[in-house]
């Protein structure tokens, strides 16, 4: 079963695709990723509602689940990983403050995922990138054991 993996970034800027491309040999299972880092970007290429950006906003459960299930309709992968967060200094709010950040998986049987992660505001912003980065491929490597 060679399964394949696409992401769709967005306060990584493109680190989390960086992290992949970094492993000798990820061309046979990474296809690629779209930086939607402007809402346009989301709604056009990654086929977010949105109403979903207008009303509950870019740094959310349901942007995330659905940049996840969009880059992988969009390039045929296996699985869909997405992020997107506020990695600050700027930018923040009370309700989502700088270091929230969402992270999307969707899974070869269609099903999407959300985790929420808080980093905390006293984190630089690459800081945030990388560590956001990062959680997104311990979730993919969390999901994949799980079915073993």
């Amino acid at each position: 079963a060679d399964e394949t993996l696409s992401v769709a970034e967005s306060c990584t800027g493109g680190g989390l695709g960086g992290m992949l491309t970094d492993i000798s040999g990820s061309s046979n299972y990474f296809l690629g990723g779209v930086i939607a880092y402007d809402n346009s970007v989301k709604a056009s290429v990654l086929g977010v509602n949105p109403s979903d950006l207008y009303t509950v906003g870019a740094v959310s459960k349901p942007v995330a689940m659905q940049m996840a299930a969009g880059v992988r309709s969009l390039l045929s992968s296996s699985w869909g990983l997405s992020i997107t967060g506020i990695a600050g200094p700027n930018g923040g709010t009370e309700t989502k403050p700088v270091g929230l950040v969402y992270i999307g998986l969707a899974k070869p049987d269609g099903a999407v995922e959300c985790f929420k992660y808080q980093l905390g505001q006293n984190r630089s912003r690459s800081s945030i990138r990388q560590i956001s980065a990062c959680h997104a491929l311990d979730q993919l490597r969390r999901s994949l054991l799980a079915r073993a």
